[in-house]
């Protein structure tokens, strides 16, 4: 089977942007620095770099494996190769990207090396992960585009220095794969592995189609990992089939088994479903520091304690006293949890600055202090019209809904009906939601 041989990091990867190191990570894992404990691992720092790597895992395969891998890298002074994969199927990253990204830069700044594995080529198949349908296909325009935008995002919280990150493409060595290649890799899994994943089986038994190109996922997925001869993976929770596959691929091919971390997938500001930017329910990284504090004021009180867990470094007896509201009021905790995760991209003073304008904002009822302003052709529009040309809404049909469900209203006086014909003058504020201002001016006053 066609061979990859290690390459130089992609030049690319110097296009990431800058920002400031992620300040949640460096009290505890810039402690541990393998660089600084080559050859002299102790129990006790082990333990430590062992702990902050599982830390809110739902699965490690294993973490005997795992505490001995990360033993011998430090004795025979060798980085560990972390792979990461990520298909370029939405452009945006959020949070519950961030969840496993975190854990990357923990490995680096113990001084490891992340490959990042941009899945041009299995994207043109789509995860099947998850999903009760098939996947369009995406276009290498749309992935390419996609990709770009996932490498600038990706290195605010990665470490981009060419010794810490490696950036690769899997059409590198899955476009080379002859016809011959595919049927020996197709040798390394069964048929009955396949349709015994859930997600393939529910649709199996709900008449639904499941295509061939599919089953092949897994295995490219898993191909990844031969290539670049990993020694850990990260995935979510609904990639754990992925992962394993990969695993058991890598000892048919006499290779170590990388060591599979698999973190629960963060749940979404509906308090239901995953994170995800098709389902409109996520917080994305590169959201403005006053969005994404308001953002995180607006999850559900039950899903502190996973943000907790998986999105700070706060130790665990910090936590239980912000989640027990004897001793912590519950809005109290959602701050911390805001500021929190507001600095971690943006800095102290604008987390600061977000916390105190929605205390402005929503505890006191006030206008936010810096309005943008909604510049209108007339004097007098229907409501619907209005938020349309706000963009409030992302369509006609949005727009009348929010009338219809109270959530309009014109210098604080409520509107509910979409037929309805506003006087405009400079200076009014349109408010649509809790979150939503505009300010009125007259394009012909």
């Amino acid at each position: 089977m066609h061979r990859v041989k290690p390459c130089a990091t992609d030049s690319s990867t110097k296009t990431f942007m800058h920002r400031e190191q992620l300040r949640g990570l460096q009290n505890r894992s810039r402690r541990v620095r393998l660089t600084d404990l080559m050859g002299n691992l102790t129990d006790k720092q082990l333990q430590e770099q062992v702990l902050l790597l599982t830390r809110g895992c739902e699965g490690v395969y294993t973490q005997q494996e795992l505490e001995h891998r990360l033993r011998e890298a430090a004795k025979d002074k060798r980085q560990l190769r972390i792979k990461y994969g990520m298909d370029p199927t939405a452009p945006d990253i959020h949070l519950g990207h961030a969840v496993q990204m975190r854990k990357l830069r923990m490995l680096q700044d113990m001084g490891h090396r992340i490959i990042l594995i941009i899945g041009d080529y299995t994207a043109m198949i789509g995860d099947p992960s998850g999903r009760d349908a098939t996947r369009p296909m995406l276009d290498p325009d749309t992935i390419n585009s996609n990709a770009q935008t996932y490498l600038n995002q990706a290195g605010g919280i990665l470490d981009t220095d060419p010794d810490k990150l490696e950036l690769r493409r899997n059409s590198e060595w899955l476009e080379p794969l002859s016809y011959s290649d595919i049927l020996r890799l197709t040798g390394m899994a069964t048929v009955q592995q396949m349709i015994a994943r859930e997600s393939f089986r529910n649709r199996i038994e709900a008449g639904r189609e499941v295509i061939v190109t599919e089953l092949l996922y897994p295995l490219v997925q898993g191909y990844d990992s031969i290539a670049i001869n990993a020694d850990i993976e990260f995935g979510g929770s609904d990639q754990t089939f992925n992962c394993l596959l990969g695993r058991d691929m890598m000892a048919k091919s006499s290779l170590p088994r990388q060591i599979v971390l698999i973190t629960p997938l963060l749940v979404g500001l509906d308090g239901v479903e995953k994170m995800s930017k098709s389902k409109g329910n996520y917080i994305g990284v590169t959201d403005a520091p006053n969005e994404m504090f308001g953002k995180v004021m607006s999850i559900p009180d039950t899903l502190m304690d996973n943000y907790f867990t998986l999105l700070t470094d706060l130790p665990r007896e910090r936590i239980d006293v912000l989640l027990d509201d004897k001793q912590t009021h519950p809005r109290d905790a959602k701050v911390t949890l805001g500021k929190i995760i507001v600095e971690t991209y943006h800095g102290k003073d604008l987390a600061e600055s977000a916390a105190a304008e929605f205390a402005h904002v929503f505890a006191e009822k006030q206008n936010p202090r810096d309005i943008p302003e909604i510049l209108t052709p007339t004097d007098k529009m229907n409501v619907v019209e209005l938020i349309t040309l706000a963009k409030f809404a992302k369509s006609t049909s949005d727009a009348r809904r929010l009338v219809t469900q109270n959530a309009v209203s014109l210098d604080g006086n409520k509107i509910t009906d979409i037929d309805s014909q506003v006087e405009l003058r400079d200076g009014q504020v349109l408010r649509v939601g809790k979150k939503r201002f505009g300010q009125i001016r007259l394009a012909n006053p």
